[in-house]
């Protein structure tokens, strides 16, 4: 099992790139991780450490590949007591949801009984060209609660 399982939800691709960088950078500190993009619920285990990165896309939704999870995490409110997680959001702040399918996300899985390591990040692209750029730096310190 990886140290680490980063769960994509990506429109155009940006939330995985996001994901495969900072998944070198923890295997450079040792830490093994998977990247799962859009994964199903059964997919997934029901312990150790998440880090979901999605993007947002139309008004405040969820990437068409994370729907799915999100609607069985909805429907089957899984225990989810035994992950801890970070949270990295995409978006735009021209739009009013901004990083809304990050915050949806987030919302469920603590619901769900996950309890969220440190703050979420929400990267605005409009600051941002290179997302990896702030979430490397997020990374340096989310990693150290990992531990």
């Amino acid at each position: 099992m990886a140290d680490v399982t980063l769960i994509t939800g990506s429109t155009l691709g940006s939330a995985e790139y996001v994901a495969e960088h900072l998944a070198e950078k923890l295997e450079e500190e040792g830490i093994s991780t998977e990247i799962l993009h859009g994964p199903e619920l059964d997919e997934l285990t029901l312990s150790g450490t998440w880090l979901v990165i999605s993007s947002t896309h139309g008004a405040g939704d969820l990437p068409d590949n994370l729907q799915p999870l999100f609607d069985e995490l909805t429907k089957n409110k899984p225990d989810l007591s035994a992950i801890r997680y970070g949270a990295i959001g995409i978006g735009n702040r021209e739009y009013d949801l901004f990083c809304g399918a990050i915050e949806k996300m987030d919302q469920l899985l603590t619901d769900c009984g996950a309890k969220r390591l440190g703050d979420r990040l929400d990267i605005d692209v409009q600051e941002h060209e290179i997302p990896e750029d702030p979430a490397e730096a997020w990374l340096t310190g989310w990693k150290t609660l990992i531990g």
